[in-house]
Formats: C-alpha cells, structure tokens, sequence
C-alpha cells in the first residue's frame, strides 16, 4: 500500500522492458508517472494498477518534455523525488553501417529527448533535493553491432557528468548501464544475439539492481552479471 511517505518517482518508457520491471517493482510503494509512445487504451493491460501514464513520442524531444510537464501539472505534483530517464530505441547495423534515419530516430530519442527532459524537470527535483538517474548501457563503452546506439549512451554518460557537476548540492544525477537483459529490445533492435541470449539478466533482477542504485544516488554504477552474482539484486539500499 502507499504511504504517506512515498516518493513521487517519474519513469521514461515505464510501459515496457526494464521501465516497467522498475515500475511493477516500485509501484505498491510510491506514486509514479511513466510514459511511453503508444497510447493509453494499448497499456492498460501492462502497467501495474495506480499508475499514471502519460503519452509521450521521445521522437520529437521537446513535444515529449511538454507532454511530461503536463503530465505532472494534471496530477498535481509540484515537485518530484526521483526521474528516471529510461525510454530508448536502437537498431542493429547493416555491416557496421547505420542508416541516416536509423542515427538521427535514435539520436533523438536516446539523447536529445533525455537532454530536453532533464532541463524541464530540473525545477520539479530542486524543490524536493531529487535525483535524476539517466539509463544508460555496457554498450557505451562501443558496440560494433550497434553503432548508433552506442554513440547515444555514450553521450548519455558525457550528459550526466557534466550536469552532475553543474547542478551539484541542488539535483543529484547519475548515470546507470545495465548490462544485457532478457527483453524484447534485441527483437525490435533487429538483433539475434543467438545463444548469448541465455546469460542475460533477467528485468527483474536488473530492476532490483537499479532500485538500489538509484537509492544510493551514486554514478556511475553498472549492473551487470557481476554486481548480480555479489547479491547486488538482493542487497543494498531500498527505494
């Protein structure tokens, strides 16, 4: 049941894989908004009951940073505890080569829509001292079969120190890189990752993961099959 201490937690692309393993993990203990591209009817059936959810298309960033802020505005909420910026698109390459349109979707949607977001929930964090969590991935270190992708989370990475730094003392801001997880992204990605599929996280378990990362407010953190196999879905801070 929520409490009356709950946080007010707002999560990207809550409605499908890793979002919305979070969201089902936190959503008997506090009050989220998540989004998503498609609309409310198709997600009634997904989200956890109680959620809010609000249409939001990252593909054009700074329509889905007004649909957020109204979003909040409809539900009242004046200030927000923590923002969890998830949602994201990838595509494999064809020969190591993205097309111009697969670079610049995703481009939009896993960079620039998370720059435009950021900047328009930072007043809705400062009121309550909240924390904004980027969600990132191993791959920006480099991924030959997803280029693209890889450029996207690595800017992510870049974004989240700098703003770590400029909004010090007022906003905390992380970063985290799940390692590979069993979702349906590789499918949508376009991308067989054959019998590799077997050692990938369980969303659960990456859910657990992140929770208590994003609770602990450090950056960056990797949740991979190591911080797994150490108790890392089992142990730490709650949120």
């Amino acid at each position: 049941m929520i409490g009356a201490g709950s946080r007010r937690i707002v999560i990207t692309g809550g409605n499908a894989g890793i979002g919305l393993a979070l969201a089902r993990k936190l959503a008997d203990r506090h009050r989220l908004l998540i989004t998503g591209r498609k609309q409310p009817g198709d997600v009634a059936g997904v989200i956890p009951s109680g959620v809010s959810y609000v249409v939001a298309d990252q593909s054009d960033p700074e329509a889905s940073a007004h649909a957020l802020v109204a979003g909040l505005g409809d539900l009242g909420w004046d200030a927000l505890d923590n923002a969890v910026l998830n949602a994201g698109v990838g595509y494999a390459a064809l020969d190591g080569f993205d097309t111009t349109d697969a670079i610049r979707e995703t481009l939009d949607i896993n960079l620039a829509a998370a720059i435009a977001q950021a900047h328009a929930l930072y007043p809705f964090l400062e009121r309550s001292r909240g924390t904004l969590t980027f969600v990132g991935s191993v791959a920006h270190r480099g991924s030959a079969a997803i280029p693209a992708y890889a450029a996207s989370k690595a800017g992510l990475h870049g974004l989240a120190r700098a703003l770590r730094s400029e909004w010090g003392g007022r906003v905390a801001v992380q970063i985290l890189h799940p390692g590979p997880t069993r979702t349906d992204m590789h499918e949508k990605a376009g991308y067989d990752p054959g019998r590799l599929r077997a050692l990938f996280l369980d969303a659960d378990d990456t859910a657990k993961m992140m929770a208590a990362a994003i609770a602990s407010r450090r950056s960056p953190v990797t949740t991979s099959w190591l911080r797994y196999l150490v108790g890392g879905a089992f142990t730490g801070r709650r949120l």
